[in-house]
């Protein structure tokens, strides 16, 4: 819901946002796409009376909490909960959404005002690799959706009816920087540095096989899940790769298969991050990030 949240992380400034509910079609959607189900935990900033914290509980088995500045909100957000009998599940507290610990969360909803979405945004990019966003009508700038949903919306308004976007993101690990591994191709050890520049989900780069440079290809990122391939020579026939991975701080590992006119092999798969490499930020030059409300 467009819910009462301060507009700045800054305590004095305390400006508020009306209170505009989420349609409950809107809610069902937002919590399909972000594939909530009974392992998740759930955080809506904003949450107003509750429905979005409340409708994954009772319907797809999550747990989680909601945060609204108004304390009338707060109160109905856990009387509903009680009548949904799902108080265990659901839970509601009267608090600024920058002081909130998000680190807990799987997925977090909201529906906030776009100076605030930009605001909290350093913060979301920070959270886990992986963990699930979902924001209602509003987006993050320059920091495209992985899915972006327009759906009609008879109820919205106070049932003047109309239409809601929803977005939705994985946040990224960070990848920027220059990974090295080496893997025996035929029975000789091969060197691999695969450097990366990273905005967001988005990666591109260049990989060198044995020092000899390649076109990287397919590079996609998901969470803390990579993938890309090129083809290059190796002793002295071109053969095409294919790697797979999972990243964890500052390193990968996964799988690789490598075709060519002799060669049918797969490989588990592991590099490290070069030291003094940076994590780079996931955002706009390596993070220029930014701020408002409305569940």
């Amino acid at each position: 819901m467009l819910g009462v949240l301060a507009a700045t992380p800054a305590p004095a400034a305390d400006a508020r946002v009306p209170y505009v509910p989420t349609p409950q079609t809107v809610v069902d959607r937002m919590l399909e796409i972000a594939g909530v189900g009974p392992g998740d935990f759930l955080a809506d900033l904003g949450s107003g009376d509750g429905r979005i914290v409340i409708t994954a509980a009772r319907k797809h088995g999550a747990r989680g909490f909601g945060v609204d500045l108004s304390p009338e909100r707060i109160k109905e957000s856990n009387d509903n909960a009680r009548r949904a009998g799902v108080a265990d599940k659901a839970t509601f507290y009267q608090r600024n959404l920058f002081d909130t610990d998000l680190g807990a969360a799987t997925v977090i909803t909201m529906y906030l005002l776009p100076s605030v979405n930009l605001d909290l945004r350093p913060r979301l990019l920070d959270l886990k690799p992986g963990t699930r966003l979902v924001s209602h009508d509003f987006d993050m700038g320059d920091w495209r959706p992985d899915t972006h949903v327009n759906m009609p919306a008879e109820d919205k308004y106070a049932g003047a009816g109309g239409s809601s976007d929803i977005y939705f993101w994985v946040v990224p690990a960070k990848v920027a920087g220059a990974w090295q591994w080496e893997l025996s191709v035929s029975g000789k050890p091969v060197a691999y540095e695969l450097r990366l520049e990273q905005k967001y989900q988005a990666i591109s780069g260049s990989v060198a096989v044995g020092g000899r440079p390649a076109k990287l290809q397919q590079a996609r990122l998901s969470g803390s899940e990579i993938s890309f391939g090129f083809t290059a020579e190796v002793n002295g026939t071109p053969v095409k790769h294919q790697f797979t991975g999972k990243v964890a701080g500052d390193a990968v590992a996964g799988s690789a298969r490598l075709s060519g006119a002799r060669l049918e092999t797969r490989h588990d798969w592991s590099a490290a991050r070069r030291t003094g490499q940076p994590a780079a930020a996931s955002g706009a030059g390596a993070g220029s990030l930014s701020s408002a409300a409305l569940h």
